[in-house]
């Protein structure tokens, strides 16, 4: 019976390992630090022990590499044209963390064959020890975004407190909440606790009257700081450089918070490696 109970965890614990959480970060409009959050939670959540790729998905915007003040010679689209490895676009930002860029046109959807995806998935086998694969979408409701939102774990819906901005994450929330029964919130550039509180509890109180079934939960806000200003302007990440400021700090609760949420049944039957997440995606297209 010890023997069969080790054996038993030892195939949980495996289990658990090769378990990769795909996270969408989106939101309604532009210009609401979607992809500034996306990196830094990224670096908080390697900082925590994390094993984390952050797959640049934003369809005409892509700069996470700006952001992270590397340099991208080479994108996904390059590997699916058969001009390169998915070994040779990863930027490694730190052991373990990895950028995935993407590709600023929206060609990426146009190469595709039965080929393509067997070797991808072959050669994506590198990434299936990542814990947390974060998807920073475009933003909007565009046919690329939805069908990210539709293949993912989970979804952060990131908005702004300005009408127009909150206007459109209800619209993306809505949509969201036909792929995901659980959409998490994030409030950015907000003055305080209490205003992050009012707005999303708004946003919860039309969403219950409208969409059925749909569990929106507030997963944490970050305070208007100059400093994200600061070093989004001038290729930083934020949290690394100044780990004991309010956003920083803001980030880590964040970070934590998720990771907690995201346990689950570690034995799980679908198939959560990067290769078929992405056969996936092309598939729709």
């Amino acid at each position: 019976m010890k023997n069969q109970a080790a054996n038993l965890e030892d195939l949980v614990a495996k289990e658990k390992k090769s378990h990769t959480n795909f996270v969408a970060i989106t939101s309604g409009k532009g210009g609401v630090g979607k992809s500034t959050f996306s990196a830094n939670l990224a670096y908080k959540l390697w900082q925590l022990g994390f094993k984390v790729g952050i797959f640049d998905a934003d369809i005409g915007l892509a700069n996470l590499d700006i952001i992270f003040g590397v340099r991208c010679e080479k994108n996904l689209l390059h590997v699916l044209k058969n001009q390169a490895k998915l070994k040779d676009i990863l930027i490694p930002i730190e052991h373990d963390l990895y950028l995935i860029p993407g590709d600023s046109g929206a060609d990426i959807f146009r190469y595709k064959s039965e080929f393509m995806f067997e070797t991808f998935i072959e050669d994506s086998t590198l990434l299936d020890h990542l814990d947390f694969v974060l998807i920073d979408t475009g933003a909007g409701i565009g046919e690329y975004t939805q069908t990210f939102l539709h293949n993912s774990d989970d979804i952060i819906v990131l908005t702004i407190p300005d009408p127009a901005a909150i206007t459109d994450a209800y619209a993306t929330i809505k949509l969201a909440a036909n792929f995901q029964k659980r959409i998490f919130m994030l409030i950015n550039m907000a003055k305080n606790q209490e205003e992050s509180l009012s707005i999303f509890e708004k946003i919860q109180k039309i969403a219950k009257h409208n969409i059925q079934n749909i569990n929106l939960e507030l997963l944490g806000k970050i305070t208007k700081n100059p400093l994200i200003n600061h070093y989004s302007k001038n290729r930083g990440i934020f949290v690394k450089e100044e780990p004991n400021c309010n956003p920083s700090l803001e980030i880590e609760e964040i970070a934590r918070s998720l990771a907690k949420k995201m346990e689950r049944n570690v034995l799980v039957q679908e198939d959560k490696r990067f290769g078929k997440f992405f056969k996936r995606i092309l598939g729709h297209f």
